[in-house]
């Protein structure tokens, strides 16, 4: 069982979203209570400017949150990593909890608490008081589920980088991290190290339905499972998804092992016999390590494994 945290992506933040509006919409805010000073990160407008108005709107910005109030007034909520949010009906406040709470905001109905594991504080809250100001806390990624083929394509080859890397770039798509960047690069049959430059218009139309289908089948899949509960086990690792998190297990398309590669704090997992004609991708860290000895293919690391269970000594 993974014990780390990742951000929340599309899917998870729609449903917050939508959560949300079930329950606040047209409610007023009543009180803004931070439990950090390190939180708000914004000067104007004040949080009293925004207690007491109505809920006019809510809506996802990229991978944050926006509550908007009366009078075009809006609160920004970045989960960021390990930020998580939390629902308690009634007029009963929670406590903040002393280690994790970072912020609650009292409904008439309920209360939303913000919260963050971990010991670095990276969420955050922002005030802001206009449309223009709100836009500019938008990356300008393209929002995947109400874009077509041709915006599509020509965002992808506006920039040459690997597919991993364009998919996580929030100037480029929106809403899109590690680990459904992952399950599309895999229903895509795309290899994960793929420069966008070379991609045919066969693999762009292939990689932007599968994006589509990715986000919409996984955000419709999460709708389904909460059965109109607030979404309280938000996370990136999940039983059914076909590759990410998934090291070592089978590919549900293929049968073969699924791999990884790391880089710093990020793992991107792969199916090689699906996705990179059965060769394995480099891991940068122990790549470098093994150099010559790294094994090019699924066949030959399997090989090795097996060797090793003989001879572990050797």
């Amino acid at each position: 069982m993974r014990q780390y945290f990742v951000m929340p992506e599309l899917p998870d933040v729609e449903l917050y979203v939508e959560a949300l509006e079930e329950r606040v919409l047209g409610d007023v805010l009543e009180k803004i209570v931070l439990g950090s000073p390190f939180v708000l990160r914004s000067v104007e407008p004040t949080v009293a400017e925004l207690e007491g108005r109505k809920v006019s709107t809510l809506r996802r910005l990229g991978k944050r949150v926006v509550i908007g109030v009366e009078g075009e007034l809006f609160l920004v909520i970045h989960l960021m990593i390990a930020g998580r949010l939390h629902w308690r009906e009634g007029l009963e406040r929670p406590d903040l909890p002393k280690k994790r709470g970072l912020a609650r905001l009292d409904f008439a109905s309920g209360s939303v608490t913000l919260t963050e594991a971990g010991t670095k504080r990276r969420a955050w809250l922002r005030l802001v008081s206009s449309e223009e100001e709100l836009a500019s806390l938008d990356p300008g990624g393209l929002e995947i589920l109400s874009t077509d083929f041709g915006a599509f394509s020509l965002v992808i080859r506006s920039e040459n980088h690997t597919l991993k890397r364009s998919l996580i770039d929030p100037r480029l798509f929106s809403g899109i991290g590690n680990a459904y960047s992952d399950e599309i690069l895999h229903r895509a049959k795309l290899s994960p190290v793929t420069w966008t430059s070379r991609l045919t218009d066969g693999e762009i139309e292939r990689l932007y339905l599968a994006t589509k289908e990715t986000l919409v089948g996984w955000t419709e899949r999460l709708r389904a499972a909460q059965e109109g509960r607030f979404p309280e086990k938000v996370t990136a690792f999940r039983d059914s998804m076909a590759v990410h998190g998934r090291y070592n297990k089978p590919c549900p398309d293929c049968g073969g092992s699924v791999q990884r590669i790391r880089f710093a704090a990020n793992e991107t997992n792969y199916c090689p016999a699906c996705q990179t004609g059965g060769k394995l991708l480099a891991d940068r860290g122990l790549s470098r390590v093994l150099k010559a000895d790294w094994p090019k293919s699924l066949e030959e690391l399997e090989e090795r494994k097996a060797q090793h269970r003989l001879d572990p000594g050797g």
